[in-house]
């Protein structure tokens, strides 16, 4: 999976003379592993189920944020996932979201045990459209799309800034959402190389999480 498209690279210009199909969804997929790595999060729902150590709290935080649970169990055994019972701070992510944790209800804990906790879910950081799994966030898609740009004009093959920069995203629209970059902004973390594309993926970089890995 990426995040981004074939069909979004077309649409900025990029023509089968510059590059197949087949080599850019290489590149998308090369770029989304890029941008994962960097940022410490995935930015689509996936499935899969992790197992965690139990800290004897309430709370337990986890390394990325669940969009919707199907299991959850505590040394062996299933519990129940209602909201009556367990509190889930996850995506999509909304305002005031400080990372994803489990809060069980009632005075129950999770209880201390390494990989004694077996979460099941779709997980990923995505952001509200009106689904319930949410979207990747627009400045994902967009970082997405830039590092692949700037791959097919390398530097060292190139004899100007202007062809350097000849491809760039401008402006991204989703249902929900609007904004438009129009000059490169400074970047607050050194992730890709890109100044662009940094300032994008800044924003979005996982932060250090008490208990998460």
């Amino acid at each position: 999976m990426a995040y981004a498209a074939v069909a979004d690279l077309r649409a900025e210009g990029v023509t089968l003379s510059t590059a197949s199909d087949a080599r850019l969804q290489l590149l998308l997929e090369e770029a989304t592993r890029t941008i994962d790595k960097v940022t410490g999060w995935h930015f689509e729902a996936r499935s899969a189920t992790l197992q965690l150590d139990g800290r004897g709290t309430p709370s337990l935080w986890i390394p990325v944020p669940p969009i919707r649970l199907y299991r959850l169990a505590l040394n062996g055994e299933d519990v129940s996932i209602s909201r009556a019972h367990l509190v889930v701070v996850g995506a999509p992510v909304g305002p005031g979201f400080d990372g994803p944790r489990l809060t069980l209800r009632h005075g129950r804990v999770f209880p201390r045990g390494e990989g004694n906790v077996i979460v099941g879910a779709r997980w990923g950081y995505t952001e509200a459209d009106g689904t319930p799994e949410g979207h990747t966030p627009p400045a994902i898609r967009r970082a997405c799309m830039l590092l692949v740009l700037r791959s097919l004009s390398p530097l060292a093959d190139e004899s100007s800034l202007e062809e350097r920069t000849r491809w760039r995203v401008v402006e991204e629209r989703t249902r929900e959402q609007s904004f438009r970059l129009d000059s490169v902004r400074p970047s607050a973390r050194l992730l890709t190389g890109e100044p662009e594309v940094d300032a994008l993926l800044s924003p979005y970089v996982k932060p250090s999480l008490p208990g998460a890995a």
